[in-house]
């Protein structure tokens, strides 16, 4: 067994909510075998309230998020991720920076729960399908035996995962 720490990275356009949800995800379901950080291409500078009122609700982490730019992230002297996971298809489509490191990435994108409108109930309702299809992505990703797998197969089963349900239409590979 390996003492590695894998440091993933999370990205939406605006930083508010699915990418705010994964982070918080991973950050407990990860067990210490996963450091997590979300940003956004245009942060909106403030966390999506039902982002965190879902995360509570389901005993997450919610303290300390904060939407960012992936700027920080792509900086000489930033973390180096391991994983680059886009969440949302602006992101995806969008030239991201070149990450430190050359982290594997892969699309999961899903529905922006921020985009419903309507009774708060029906928001919440949203971000309630986010969570639950984030935390499905992300407990597949943390079951991999990352360590006993090639490049190519990993980044295979990155993308495999990226297609599970709620998937968005399906992009290549991004970041």
């Amino acid at each position: 067994m390996t003492d590695r720490v894998y440091n993933v990275l999370f990205l939406c356009t605006g930083n508010s909510a699915r990418s705010i949800l994964a982070e918080s995800i991973l950050a407990k379901d990860g067990a210490g075998r996963f450091r997590a950080f979300s940003a956004g291409s245009q942060p909106k500078g403030v966390v999506n309230p039902f982002a965190l009122k879902v995360l509570r609700s389901f005993d997450y982490p919610a303290e300390g998020l904060r939407s960012k730019s992936w700027e920080e992230f792509a900086r000489p002297d930033a973390t180096v991720m391991d994983f680059v996971f886009t969440v949302c298809d602006n992101a995806a489509g969008e030239a991201c920076p070149v990450w430190p490191g050359q982290p594997m990435t892969a699309h999961w994108g899903i529905e922006d729960p921020a985009a419903v409108e309507g009774p708060d109930i029906e928001k919440e309702k949203a971000f309630v399908s986010a969570f639950r299809y984030l935390r499905n992505r992300i407990s597949v990703f943390t079951a991999l035996p990352i360590t006993s797998l090639d490049r190519m197969t990993l980044s295979s089963k990155l993308v495999e995962i990226g297609q599970l349900k709620g998937a968005t239409k399906p992009r290549p590979s991004a970041a």
